[in-house]
């Protein structure tokens, strides 16, 4: 669907994005981000293998993320799974941020988040937003050390 979309430059603005969370709640992206520093990242499917250890690192360093370099970061894990889907596994995993289920991909064509051949889910990116703007992006982002990669990100940003 998306495969064709060059990646977004450092200091890209955003535009507004809604998109409804694990229960069913409508999210505003611009009021996340008026809240600091958020890491939004794309998985391509709730609960398989690569995505599992991807949100469990980060569930796992959230403490560390929360409080390092002194940007107290937001995490929002997006997929095109439904509500429902990403509640379950939101809950299986005690994940304690927010998963958007981004079932129109219209959350994925805002970063310009391709989509993987065939399956149409979207290809794993991460993406560090301040002030409404990316300030690091990930291409092909990491799964069990996100947390470490997120963090020496957060390191190298420190000074925006």
């Amino acid at each position: 669907m998306f495969n064709s979309l060059e990646p977004l430059d450092i200091g890209t603005a955003l535009p507004s994005i809604t998109a409804l969370n694990q229960d069913g709640l409508l999210i505003s992206f611009d009021e996340i981000f008026s809240q600091g520093t958020t890491l939004v990242y794309f998985y391509p499917k709730a609960d398989t293998p690569g995505c599992t250890a991807e949100a469990c690192s980060l569930r796992d360093g959230w403490e560390a993320l929360r409080d390092g370099a002194g940007k107290k970061i937001q995490i929002l894990g997006v997929s095109k799974d439904k509500p429902a889907a990403q509640k379950k596994f939101q809950q299986k995993y005690q994940l304690p941020f927010d998963l958007i289920a981004d079932v129109d991909g219209k959350v994925a064509e805002a970063f310009c988040v391709p989509a993987i051949p065939i399956a149409g889910m979207s290809k794993r990116q991460s993406f560090l937003v301040q002030d409404g703007k990316i300030i690091w992006s990930s291409l092909k982002a990491k799964t069990k050390e996100a947390a470490e990669e997120i963090q020496k990100a957060l390191d190298i940003t420190a000074y925006l």
